[in-house]
């Protein structure tokens, strides 16, 4: 209605003698000129397209899947939409005229034959609609305007998706989207997973060892309380730490600094308070490394730790850092519950037997797979001779399209 106005008044002020507001000829020439003017508009707003949208979703019960989201920014999405805007126009136009004109000329021709004066109102009518035909092409006239209407939502329903569905540009945008909300999820689940999960399993250790010999060896029992109360004490630091990857993501507090590689030895000593004998050989400036890389392979390392208390129990660790070539490697190697020999070494005495086996679980070794793909390396991790080795690589710049990586084949010597 506003830019059929707008003609209305352009019209007379260009052409002599046009008057759309009396004249039906010069009606319909405004608003055939209000349509590009509609067009013009759909293309230089983009907010139109999800008003039209939701009108859709409403009036023609058009799917949600089937429909565009958010403003249309590409031009081809503006193209589509305005295109729409007008054929929306066109029928909106043609049933809002029909609407208006045609009910009263049905009512006079349905009472026609039965009210004589209304002869005399009409004189336009022919004599052939006085009789019974009158009230016929009365109820012809309403059925053609319902009819109309029906017909334009139709029409209008099976555009719809054509015009007002995602472009590939939507489509490419909603993908990444999607990416993007995947992949901090699955960061902070790594994070959770690798912090939460390797506090609970020292725990899990220095609780079972502290309850067996309790009556037998207090002072050990007692220093098995105090490595659980350190060991919490860092696992609620860890924990805040994941929070603030909530917060930061959420644009308000910015997160604590997530662990590295500088404190390997603070980890360490949790790891070896719970009862477990770690060896641990550090080749090269590890201590210099990307944060980024040394953030990563601190978690890697925890990761490994913590599958070897999890699923072996009390088993001598052997943990190897080393810069070469470019590349950071790390090794984490534990006896297999079960192999000949695994547990002669247990460090401590009373020490908790291997934990049993857990259903389900892998996540730290998918975690690791994609903490190392994300910087261009690769993992490995598999049993060999009676021994798991978790082997990885990453690159010391940090960055990369990502490498293969595996976790059911043997690790190989890198």
């Amino acid at each position: 209605m506003p830019f059929f106005l707008l003609t209305s008044v352009v019209v007379p002020l260009v052409v002599d003698g046009a008057d759309p507001f009396r004249d039906v000829g010069w009606q319909f020439v405004a608003f055939g000129g209000a349509l590009p003017l509609a067009a013009l508009a759909a293309l230089l707003f983009p907010l139109l397209r999800p008003l039209e949208v939701a009108a859709v979703r409403s009036l023609c019960g058009v799917p949600a899947e089937q429909l565009a989201e958010g403003p249309a920014v590409s031009w081809a999405a503006r193209r589509r939409t305005a295109l729409w805007f007008v054929a929306h126009l066109l029928a909106g136009g043609i049933v809002s005229g029909m609407t208006l004109s045609a009910p009263p000329a049905a009512v006079l021709l349905l009472l026609l034959p039965f009210a004589g004066p209304l002869r005399h109102a009409a004189p336009g009518v022919p004599d052939v609609f006085h009789g019974v035909l009158g009230p016929l092409a009365g109820l012809a006239l309403l059925a053609l305007v319902v009819g109309t209407a029906w017909g334009a939502g139709v029409l209008l329903g099976r555009a719809a998706p054509v015009l007002l569905g995602p472009t590939p540009a939507d489509r490419l945008a909603a993908a990444e989207r999607r990416a993007a909300e995947l992949a901090s999820r699955n960061r902070l689940a790594r994070e959770l997973h690798d912090a939460v999960g390797h506090a609970l399993s020292a725990v899990t250790l220095q609780a079972a060892a502290a309850r067996r010999i309790l009556d037998t060896d207090p002072e050990f029992a007692r220093r098995a309380l105090a490595a659980i109360e350190e060991t919490t004490r860092d696992a609620v630091a860890e924990l805040d730490t994941v929070l603030g990857l909530l917060r930061e993501e959420d644009g308000s507090d910015p997160a604590a600094p997530a662990p590295t590689l500088d404190g390997l030895e603070a980890l360490l000593g949790r790891t070896r308070a719970a009862g477990v004998r770690v060896e641990a050989t550090v080749e090269g400036p590890c201590a210099g490394l990307a944060p980024v890389v040394s953030r990563e392979a601190y978690r890697i390392v925890q990761e490994g730790l913590s599958n070897a208390l999890r699923h072996a129990g009390p088993v001598p660790v052997r943990l190897h850092l080393g810069v070469r070539e470019g590349e950071l490697l790390i090794r984490v190697e534990n006896p297999v519950v079960g192999a000949a020999g695994a547990g002669a070494d247990a460090a401590g005495a009373g020490a908790a037997a291997g934990p049993a086996a857990r259903p389900g679980g892998g996540r730290g070794l998918r975690g690791i797979a994609e903490r190392t793909r994300l910087l261009g390396g690769a993992a490995k991790a598999a049993e060999r001779d009676g021994v798991w080795r978790l082997t990885a690589r990453l690159p010391l710049t940090g960055t990369g399209t990502g490498a293969g990586t595996g976790t059911g084949t043997g690790p190989g010597e890198w």
